[in-house]
């Protein structure tokens, strides 16, 4: 019995601070967008973005010149993690640009020139590209991901074709008829893989995975920018869900894509809380089972003694 009642308390003292650190960990996301003091809890925002109440957040309209930003105020620290957005890019003209970014950087809320976010940034950066300037055999829209060094420069005039690290062509993503959406799942030194649902609603397309991922700055903040330039285009952020991640599994079904980064299948499952109780309640099972063992054994000697 006391046995019994000291493995239920250890079990809920774990599973208690299990939780609490869960929660400690975890990446607050969008929604809703703003509480009733017209500010949101987890983000900032600048530019030219407009939040439109349980919509959208839009960092650009539909207007030249335009730059918009979506940062948040937390920064992520965990070790592995999952990010799904959804977003939307649409417009009324015929030509359109110039596209939106989705960034893990040490810097925050900045305007720049690199999808209306700043230039020489340290961190990664997920390009959303819709306007071709000069990459010839390319199909865009264009989806690639680029490392930065805080001294390295984007390349716009070539769109970025010397600082990619890995990309995939995504025709289709703009004027999507279902919800697009992108998955960025990230565990240290194992794996980057980026997934898009832009075909189908529940179909995932591979962009890249790659098992040699880059190495994403101790403190940096999850944001989004976009620009458009003389060609104009709306670009949405419609929710951002993050995560963290405590051991990879499956997360649907991907289709591969024309992915350049290395295709690997996915790592190992790593040790789960649920694998390290059940490690606990194994060991102080056998304690026990051998204390009661010992004590019977004990008990038939002495019967045994009085016998003689």
């Amino acid at each position: 019995m006391l046995l019994t009642s000291a493995l239920s308390a250890l079990w809920l003292a774990t599973s208690a601070w299990g939780a609490m650190k869960e929660e400690e960990d975890s990446v607050k996301s969008i929604g809703p967008y703003l509480d009733s003091d017209m500010q949101s809890r987890w983000f900032d925002f600048g530019g030219d973005t407009i939040i439109r109440t349980d919509q959208y957040i839009r960092l650009t309209s539909d207007h030249p010149s335009q730059m918009g930003w979506l940062f948040s105020r937390v920064p992520l620290t965990a070790t592995n993690w999952e990010i799904e957005v959804e977003f939307k890019i649409h417009g009324k003209n015929q030509l359109y640009g110039d596209g939106f970014a989705m960034w893990l950087t040490k810097e925050r809320g900045k305007l720049g020139p690199v999808f209306g976010s700043t230039d020489k940034f340290e961190g990664l950066g997920i390009f959303f590209d819709t306007y071709k300037n000069n990459r010839p055999g390319v199909v865009f829209p264009y989806v690639m991901a680029m490392v930065g060094d805080g001294k390295t420069s984007y390349n716009k005039d070539s769109d970025g074709k010397e600082n990619e690290f890995a990309g995939c062509s995504a025709r289709g993503l703009r004027h999507a008829n279902v919800p697009t959406k992108a998955r960025l799942t990230y565990f240290q030194d194992k794996m980057l893989k980026l997934e898009l649902q832009y075909k189908s609603e529940g179909e995932w397309t591979l962009c890249f995975e790659t098992n040699e991922p880059p190495a994403i700055p101790q403190v940096a903040y999850l944001g989004f920018s976009a620009e458009t330039g003389e060609l104009s285009d709306n670009h949405d952020i419609i929710s951002v869900n993050a995560k963290n991640l405590y051991q990879s599994q499956p997360t649907g079904k991907s289709t591969p894509g024309s992915g350049r980064g290395k295709k690997v299948s996915s790592p190992k499952e790593g040790g789960s809380w649920t694998w390290f109780f059940f490690k606990i309640f194994a060991l102080f099972a056998v304690i026990g089972g051998g204390y009661v063992g010992y004590t019977a054994w004990r008990a038939n000697q002495k019967r045994s003694h009085h016998r003689f």
